[in-house]
């Protein structure tokens, strides 16, 4: 869609569009470079608090997945008229509660009238120009780890329809407004040698991304893979997110199944996440040290894969 649309070339651009990347990346001097995201959407929870903090997390989780330090966010939302003042307010300091967690200020932003309500932010961080992480930069060898569990997607979509306890959703929602900055402190501190956020292309798309763009294979394996077991019973009855099936059609041809795969577990690794976690490519020597401080405060990361020389599919599911 973007093709013959003139684009000019700035040799500080480390990062631009044309990375499919998660943010975009200006260096500003040796020591010092400028990362720029944005994201936002419609709500997916009733409680507009709520929603104000998964989106803020979610944005923020872009600047995190480069291993940089977010400083500047700006609010970017969209109101209608049947929406009263308290939940506009209670959106924004949502959005505020997550910002400051990240050690953030919120500078402003803007304000349009639309159908459909939507919140999110801008976002501006800062990292050294030598420990940026991007998603195309794994290197053989590497571990691969996952910080949240997938399934978030299909869940949210059941509980559309009244069909997921609510202590399970609650504790969902609690994840996608988990900040990534706890992952983020602690991987830069090892050889990781890339990172993405599991978001909207799903395990699997982010994944064939990171495959795609380092010039290697990516192994999963099945059974280490922390997902909600009941989002695998919803998905075996029909609840998949419009957003798993444009997912598969992505990255079909380029996946190799290895073994028995049933359909509810495919649309698990195709589930299109919010504010997921973070897929980690660190060096062998380090991976399991990492795995060990990440375990001690986020329960639930594993070691789901690792990184060979390119193989006859970028992604092999075992």
């Amino acid at each position: 869609m973007l093709e013959g649309i003139p684009t000019r070339h700035d040799d500080r651009l480390i990062v631009g569009y044309d990375k499919s990347d998660d943010a975009s990346v200006y260096v500003i001097n040796d020591e010092l470079a400028l990362v720029q995201t944005v994201d936002f959407f419609p709500p997916i929870v009733d409680d507009p608090f709520l929603f104000g903090q998964i989106a803020a997390a979610n944005a923020l989780s872009d600047v995190y997945a480069m291993g940089a330090e977010p400083k500047l966010a700006m609010n970017v939302m969209c109101i209608n008229s049947r929406m009263g003042t308290d939940a506009v307010r209670a959106i924004l300091e949502g959005g505020y509660d997550k910002v400051y967690e990240a050690g953030a200020l919120i500078t402003g932003g803007h304000t349009i009238e639309d159908k459909e309500p939507k919140y999110g932010l801008s976002v501006t961080g800062f990292v050294h120009p030598q420990k940026l992480l991007r998603n195309s930069s794994a290197s053989e060898g590497d571990m691969l780890i996952l910080t949240k569990p997938l399934g978030s997607g299909i869940l949210t979509t059941a509980a559309q329809g009244d069909m997921v306890d609510a202590a399970l959703m609650s504790q969902v929602y609690q994840e996608m407004a988990q900040l990534n900055k706890t992952a983020r402190d602690c991987m830069v501190k090892y050889d990781v040698h890339g990172c993405t956020d599991v978001t909207g292309f799903a395990l699997l798309g982010h994944a064939f991304e990171m495959a795609q763009g380092s010039g290697l294979t990516l192994h999963f394996m099945m059974d280490a893979i922390p997902y909600h077991q009941q989002a695998l019973e919803m998905a075996a009855m029909g609840f998949i997110p419009a957003g798993a099936y444009r997912n598969r059609e992505y990255t079909k041809d380029n996946i190799a199944i290895k073994g028995h795969m049933t359909e509810a577990m495919m649309d698990i690794l195709y589930d299109p996440q919010t504010s997921g976690g973070l897929l980690i490519a660190v060096s062998e020597k380090d991976g399991t040290a990492l795995l060990k401080e990440l375990q001690g405060c986020i329960p639930c990361a594993e070691i789901i894969g690792y990184v060979t020389a390119k193989e006859e599919m970028p992604i092999i599911v075992e």
